[in-house]
């Protein structure tokens, strides 16, 4: 552990330098140091850091919450809705329409569809932070597609695992949706009318009191979704959402911060190490063209979703280079095939798209102002924002973070 830790931070260290983002670096770190890759083994199997990157995705999802007030989902609910089904429209669409190009299978082109169609909470919570853009206008938006794709991921799950284990039977099917779908509507019940409950319970002057409660409740809540066949990043999700609307919000926000850091580096060094390079070169070309089509598949959800929320060029580029990134669902989806004994290119394609999206996505949302200057109402010279210029320009701060500029 503590050299997963070190080689992470050393990898980090020497990327910040060139300003690479952590992300593949820590993920880097994994493919370097894991059972896969000739030279130091830190860790023969992955599964022994199974827990702590399950503990890291939960960590992420759950600052996000904290970030995610409820007044803005009520506020623009219906956009964020539109949003979201406009993005797996595109993305899922072409994601099944990909795999059936490739003929591999009809359950082989229904597992794709996911894998490109949803993209890396964990990733695009990492980004957000890294970037300095949480208070972003377009980060709203951001999250909504987000919740969208989670509440979508956790239906999707339960209807397409009858297909792969070949049951016969719908009703199971229906079943599981519905017990997913009733869990998820008890959660946004709780987060819309138990805040002011929540806040009492967590209410303590004690930072070691407060930080063991609000552990506890997120990891509890994430473990008892996964039971109920929602994504326990949900779960984590919900919690941050109630959590953040409380007097301890604030403080809450700031005690977890070590926490989501160090066990977010795990998840992605942990992902790094359920990579074999050596699989890598057999589905190169299928990788290669599945990017292209997920590149150019953000890119027209995020001139969608602008033009939803009345931004322009800019914040645009924002969403689409952001929501770029695919993760941990995918890997989801390569376990679930493989042991439904689905076609055998579908794990090292699955792990190569993942790696070369995992690596792109954060260097091109550090970049989106490249994509910004090529997009409609981007080479005008001016903002690239809303009707009348009401959006705010876009610059570096100090630390090297984009940021809206003020007047």
């Amino acid at each position: 552990m503590g050299g997963a830790f070190l080689a992470a931070a050393v990898l980090a260290r020497l990327g910040s330098r060139i300003e690479l983002p952590t992300i593949p670096l820590f993920i880097l770190a994994g493919i370097l140091l894991g059972p896969h890759t000739p030279g130091i083994v830190l860790v023969k199997d992955p599964h022994e850091l199974e827990m702590l990157s399950a503990l890291g995705l939960v960590l992420l999802l759950f600052y996000l919450g904290l970030e995610f007030h409820l007044d803005d989902l009520k506020a623009g609910g219906r956009k964020m809705a539109l949003a979201g089904g406009a993005y797996l429209a595109l993305n899922v669409g072409a994601g099944l329409g990909f795999g059936f190009a490739l003929g591999w299978g009809t359950s082989e082109a229904l597992v794709l569809a996911g894998v490109l169609g949803i993209s890396s909470s964990a990733i695009v919570t990492k980004v957000l932070v890294d970037m300095g853009r949480i208070g972003n206008p377009e980060t709203k938006p951001i999250l909504g597609i987000i919740v969208v794709e989670d509440i979508f991921l956790a239906l999707y799950l339960a209807a397409l695992q009858p297909i792969l284990s070949g049951a016969d039977s719908a009703s199971a099917a229906v079943m599981d949706g519905g017990k997913a779908f009733g869990f998820l509507l008890l959660l946004a019940l709780a987060a819309r009318f138990g805040t002011k409950v929540v806040g009492r319970l967590m209410n303590t002057k004690d930072d070691e009191l407060l930080v063991i409660s609000f552990l506890g409740a997120a990891v509890l809540v994430a473990g008892v979704s996964e039971w109920f066949g929602v994504a326990d990043a949900i779960g984590a999700f919900m919690v941050g959402l109630m959590l953040g609307g409380t007097t301890s919000g604030p403080r809450i926000r700031k005690l977890v911060h070590p926490l989501r850091d160090a066990f977010g580096a795990i998840f992605f060094f942990a992902f790094g190490l359920s990579i074999n390079p050596g699989d890598l070169p057999t589905v190169l070309w299928p990788v290669l063209v599945a990017a292209a089509v997920t590149l150019v598949m953000n890119v027209a959800a995020g001139l969608t979703a602008a033009r939803i929320f009345g931004f322009g060029a800019q914040p645009a580029a924002n969403i689409s280079t952001t929501l770029l990134a695919r993760g941990e669902f995918a890997l989801i989806l390569a376990t679930m095939a493989a042991g439904a004994g689905l076609d055998s290119r579908l794990a090292p394609f699955i792990a190569g798209y993942v790696l070369v999206l995992a690596v792109l996505g954060p260097l091109a949302a550090g970049r989106s102002h490249w994509l910004a200057r090529i997009l409609p109402g981007g080479g005008k010279g001016g903002d690239g924002g809303g009707p009348g210029g009401s959006e705010p320009l876009y610059a570096k701060d100090s630390g090297g973070r984009e940021a809206p500029v003020t007047s």
